[in-house]
């Protein structure tokens, strides 16, 4: 017998749970590859539920349910309930929110800092700084080509037509040819314009869905159950498509409608101080008008970027758990549940064009009466002779081209407040912090102490406990030596996945230390930790792509024959080599193409071919038939090997592998030794397995 509970107090809270995020829910458990520095942890989840969390691709699968453990990034559920939530408070860039976190993510209004949207825009702005300026510069020589016209007209009723009258053309025709070259002017600098925008708009898109993807790889498993990928999907997708339009189109419109301003409003002062008084006068009622537009589509717009978020979450949870869909008939349910959705984002849509319509008949009235003002006006000014005919039409022509752009600015003011709401939740998205963050200075793991692979792991007052509920594992103290087996049994929520994803660090403790040879995960780096740890659970995810390349994850710099190597020291080169394409063949998504026994073997292959120091095998058979199982038995008899190992078993017939049988209740080790002992005894363990082996006889 050896290390119960321990009995010294906590220390200081663990890094990260004071920060973004906190924990998954026990008995969910979450698998995670990451293909960067080596070893991964492989394989996807239990309970046929959370899927596998990709640190290095973001893919994911679940089931049918609302309530999965962690999401990956191209499936979801239904809601933000995924799981037990871990430790911790704040989310968002370090601001606290007590009790305010769960409610932001299931409104889907991810907290952001005063100024965040302007920084995150200025960011992808400044690094094309140049290709805008020129942008800009064209815009700007464009639009002097374009209001040159008037001026024109102008002299062409005051001089050349006088001129004309006198027998000379010369004016006349100088006209024409000026207007001629204006109009083909504004054609070449418009086009050069479209050019220059479209490659800052495509280059500035680029860059926002790579931040997104990679940002939303790097957070916590804990964000991921309780935010889900469908709404991911829909910020790299629906939010980014908005920002998209406002640059590709709004954009211009915007720069367009503001030079027009300055331009015709210097150039109306000019022809005549009085009707260039008048015409910016007009401009007081449209700026009310914008300013209302602008604060009452904020809220429209934010609200259609969460609606339809939720029917995309919709979409996908019910298409990703087509076969419980079918299985349970729960077509007519889903469809009522998605109609109402669809529904709610009609309805929010309509809200945003409501409000587009109402400036857009305001603006209108204003504009076209402050157009017939100064033509009454301007026509009495004409017949009283204080007024030249030519400046009169050329001031109407000018105030037509100064209103005719407000419908223009609608549109842009449309695109900006649909993409103003998209840029906040995107920034409030990027604003989320790791809950698991790299160490400030890393430590390196000492030589190994031993010939073989496997390091000590020791769990040293550890206390941790989900957001929904109190702690799980209270004061949680164990030692396991290098290259011992460990099996951990107990009835479901004792406590047992979440020993194994602490030891994965897929979360940090509230209270204690989990060493590694003696150095606390939260000071190794990333990439050594997982080298050094991997973990293969119920359900082996494996990518689109080849079986070598899924194999491959474990070491991705390995050769085909060290591929090859592992799979055979598996067992499953056999199978391999009897497929299509043999190592080639493509699984397809979420290796559909072979059996599930086939998948864990293909698992096993990546977790050896990775040489962890640990390795933890979270309910790795629980989910095959008996041939599989033992199958992949032989293969665990090979991968641990020297190493040290912690199994998490449902089935008992895996417990026969260990050196050591843990059976915990209630977050502690209630019986602890090796396990022909523990089944001579009269315990827990000794009861489970006489239940275990009556039910073969049966």
């Amino acid at each position: 017998m050896t290390d119960t509970v321990g009995g010294t107090p906590p220390g200081p809270p663990a890094d990260g749970t004071g920060g973004a995020t906190g924990g998954a829910a026990d008995g969910r458990a979450v698998g995670r590859a990451d293909g960067r520095g080596g070893g991964a942890a492989v394989g996807g989840s239990g309970g046929g539920r959370a899927p596998g969390v990709d640190g290095a691709r973001g893919a994911g699968a679940e089931g049918a349910t609302d309530t999965g453990g962690a999401r990956g990034a191209d499936v979801d559920g239904a809601t933000d309930t995924g799981g037990a939530r871990g430790p911790g408070g704040a989310q968002g860039a370090g601001g606290a929110q007590g009790a305010r976190g769960a409610d932001a993510f299931d409104r889907d209004d991810l907290p952001v800092a005063p100024g965040a949207t302007r920084r995150l825009l200025r960011s992808l702005l400044v690094p094309r700084r140049g290709r805008v300026a020129l942008a800009a510069l064209l815009v700007l020589l464009q639009q002097a080509a374009v209001q040159a016209g008037p001026l024109l007209v102008a002299y062409a009723i005051d001089r050349a037509v006088p001129a004309l009258r006198g027998g000379d053309r010369g004016p006349l025709v100088a006209v024409a040819a000026g207007y001629l070259l204006c109009a083909v002017g504004a054609g070449l600098f418009q086009a050069a314009f479209v050019r220059a925008s479209a490659r800052v708009n495509q280059d500035v898109l680029l860059d926002l869905r790579g931040r997104i993807f990679r940002h939303a790889q790097a957070l916590s498993v804990d964000f991921h159950e309780r935010y889900t990928s469908g709404r991911l999907i829909s910020r790299s997708t629906t939010d980014v498509e908005s920002l998209r339009e406002l640059l590709g189109e709004g954009l211009q419109e915007l720069i367009g409608v503001f030079l027009s301003f300055a331009f015709i409003s210097v150039l109306l002062l000019w022809l005549d101080l009085g009707i260039g008084a008048v015409a910016l006068a007009s401009f007081v009622p449209l700026y009310l008008l914008v300013r209302a537009y602008r604060r009452r589509a904020a809220v429209a717009f934010s609200a259609r970027s969460t609606a339809i978020a939720a029917v995309i979450v919709k979409f996908a949870e019910t298409m990703n758990g087509i076969r419980p869909v079918r299985a349970f008939r729960r077509e007519r349910t889903n469809d009522a549940d998605f109609r109402t959705l669809n529904h709610r984002h009609e309805r929010r849509n309509g809200d945003a064009i409501l409000e587009m319509a109402r400036y857009v008949v305001g603006s209108r009235l204003v504009a076209n009466t402050a157009v017939a003002a100064m033509v009454l006006w301007g026509a009495y000014r004409v017949a009283s002779g204080t007024l030249a005919l030519g400046v009169l039409a050329a001031a109407v022509l000018y105030m037509r081209r100064l209103y005719d752009p407000i419908d223009r600015l609608a549109m842009f003011l449309n695109s900006y407040q649909s993409a103003a709401a998209s840029l906040e939740k995107i920034a409030g998205l990027l604003a989320q912090v790791p809950a698991v963050p790299e160490p400030a200075a890393p430590r390196p793991l000492p030589a190994p102490r031993s010939g073989t692979p496997g390091r000590e792991v020791v769990f040293e007052d550890v206390r941790f406990g989900y957001r929904t509920g109190g702690e799980v594992l209270p004061r949680f103290g164990l030692t396991i030596p290098a290259g011992q087996t460990v099996a951990v049994v107990g009835s479901t929520g004792a406590g047992k996945s979440t020993l194994a994803k602490l030891l994965a660090r897929f979360y940090d403790p509230s209270g204690g230390r989990v060493l590694l040879d003696g150095v606390d995960l939260r000071d190794l780096a990333v990439t050594e930790l997982r080298r050094g740890v991997v973990m293969v659970t119920q359900e082996a995810f494996l990518f689109s792509g080849t079986v070598a390349e899924n194999i491959a994850i474990g070491r991705p710099d390995a050769t085909r024959e060290e591929i090859e190597q592992a799979a055979k020291a598996i067992g499953a080169h056999d199978f391999i080599a009897g497929l299509p394409d043999g190592y080639d063949t493509d699984v397809r998504k979420r290796g559909g193409r072979i059996s599930a026994g086939q998948r864990q073997l293909v698992a096993f292959a990546r977790a050896l071919l990775a040489d962890p120091a640990v390795l933890i095998l979270d309910e790795a058979t629980s989910s095959l038939d008996v041939p599989g199982e033992r199958a992949v038995q032989r293969a665990m008899d090979t991968v641990l090997e020297g190493r040290t190992a912690v199994v998490i078993a449902h089935r008992l017939s895996t417990v026969e592998i260990a050196d050591r049988v843990l059976v915990m209740e209630g977050g502690r080790i209630v019986e602890d030794g090796p396990p022909a002992e523990l089944i001579r005894g009269e315990g827990r363990f000794a009861g489970l397995h006489r239940a275990w082996r009556e039910s073969l006889v049966g």
